[in-house]
């Protein structure tokens, strides 16, 4: 059986969190250090985590603000 590399697991939960509104649109989420250390891996997996989210259209950056989720009606009937 595959394993599940962990950036695609860790964007994956935030997914779920923005299914279960957990997360709502306009919330920031952590920095890209504080994700790697809650998550227990290096900065560079949490960096394609949010690489990924961007392309999925689950976040958006604003850059000195920070990265936060966007509007699910704009990506959600995707998944």
């Amino acid at each position: 059986m595959p394993i599940t590399p962990d950036y695609i697991r860790i964007a994956d939960e935030i997914i779920g969190a923005v299914k279960a509104k957990k997360l709502k649109p306009e919330d920031k989420l952590p920095s890209i250090a504080q994700l790697a250390a809650q998550y227990g891996v290096g900065t560079s997996t949490i960096q394609m985590v949010y690489v990924r989210l961007e392309a999925l259209r689950v976040i958006r950056r604003h850059q000195g603000k920070g990265i936060f989720i966007t509007d699910p009606a704009t990506w959600l009937g995707e998944f």
